[in-house]
């Protein structure tokens, strides 16, 4: 009889998540432990801070650590920030010069969450503190500006060497299995992943027989611009994105009791909203029929039709807070969209709609 060997995802499924900030182009990674549901970040954006910690929430997820795979020169990173939220650690490579991290790297040394972990592997060349962390079944690897997808990290400031490069890159990368995905830290076309076996056939800087002089005259004559945003990301990576007397962006909105969806919009519960002092409108999205049908109403609330709040915005004052309703919360969460994309700054869609403000017994008007 045949012995089954245990496989590690099985009670400890990993949880894998690829985001982006399109104006810098960078990909954020998320790892998580099915099971014990620690997770890390790997390379987040400081003005993304908000969206990550509501998919960690939504999720059910607690963030152990952000993971930097070097100093970036198109972003400020959201390590500090996500630290003030949520509690994380900072890990960066010792080689990065980078003060305020409550980690510093070395090759070989493992960052765990829950019973998964990634290897941090030293992958010089782009700067001289870049890592790339190998998940514990080499099955993925995040290889930040040292490898990106049919290309590679430039090698012309803040100390790179195309040769430290190419070494790097045979040696630490192009040596996991073939089958190894691969996840840069950006891309500007719009690609996503690739693997050790692609690369190795089809990079046209570092794959096939293209030796090491090969590369370096290549990366030496490329003649880029530096990043727009380099005399201010550098600066504030170096202190892992703790920014000047510690000021944190526009906090959660005062005029309720709001939680930020990692659909991007606010929402307030039930129960928040009816014992909401302040004055709001409360715009009720659903047909005619149903805003007098069997869920009922909130009292006061201002019918228009989803179909039609895009020509009737007028008629939603500007000066006081709205929330959206329907039955559910899908169409209303819609319609917070709407009105987002026509200037209003404080609106809310009410979490699981009519049917959530009638299960917990909230009052309708009689009919």
């Amino acid at each position: 009889m045949l012995r089954r060997t245990p496989f590690l995802r099985e009670s400890h499924m990993l949880i894998f998540r690829q985001l982006f900030d399109p104006p810098s182009s960078t990909y954020t990674y998320l790892l998580g432990d099915g099971q014990v549901r620690d997770a890390v970040l790997i390379d987040p954006v400081f003005e993304q801070s908000r969206r990550d910690a509501a998919l960690l929430h939504e999720l059910g997820l607690h963030l152990v650590a952000t993971l930097e795979t070097h100093v970036h020169a198109d972003h400020v990173t959201g390590a500090w920030l996500l630290k003030q939220m949520l509690g994380s650690r900072i890990a960066v490579s010792a080689q990065a010069g980078a003060a305020g991290a409550d980690r510093y790297l070395l090759h070989g040394d493992c960052v765990a969450f829950g019973a998964r972990h990634l290897e941090a592997r030293s992958t010089p060349g782009h700067t001289s503190g870049c890592m790339t962390y190998v998940l514990d079944d080499r099955t993925m690897a995040f290889t930040g500006d040292c490898l990106l997808i049919r290309g590679s990290g430039r090698t012309d400031f803040q100390q790179g060497d195309p040769h430290v490069m190419f070494r790097s890159v045979h040696e630490q990368i192009l040596s996991l299995p073939d089958e190894c995905l691969l996840y840069p830290a950006h891309d500007y076309r719009g690609l996503t992943v690739t693997s050790v076996g692609e690369e190795k056939r089809y990079n046209p800087r570092l794959g096939g027989d293209i030796g090491e002089e090969d590369f370096t005259g290549y990366m030496n004559n490329l003649g880029l611009p530096h990043p727009k945003q380099i005399a201010v990301a550098v600066p504030a990576n170096l202190k892992c994105g703790r920014p000047d007397h510690d000021i944190i962006p526009a906090a959660d909105p005062e005029w309720a009791p709001l939680t930020f969806t990692f659909a991007g919009i606010w929402e307030i519960h039930p129960q928040a909203l009816h014992e909401l002092k302040e004055p709001v409108q409360i715009v009720d999205v659903r047909q005619p029929d149903e805003y007098t049908g069997p869920l009922g109403h909130i009292a006061d609330a201002k019918l228009i039709p989803l179909g039609e709040l895009g020509q009737r915005v007028q008629e939603i004052d500007r000066a006081h807070p709205v929330v959206l309703v329907c039955r559910s919360g899908a169409r209303s969460g819609q319609a917070t969209v709407i009105l987002q994309r026509a200037g209003f700054e404080r609106v809310a869609n009410m979490t699981g709609g009519m049917l959530r403000w009638r299960s917990e017994g909230h009052p309708v008007p009689p009919q």
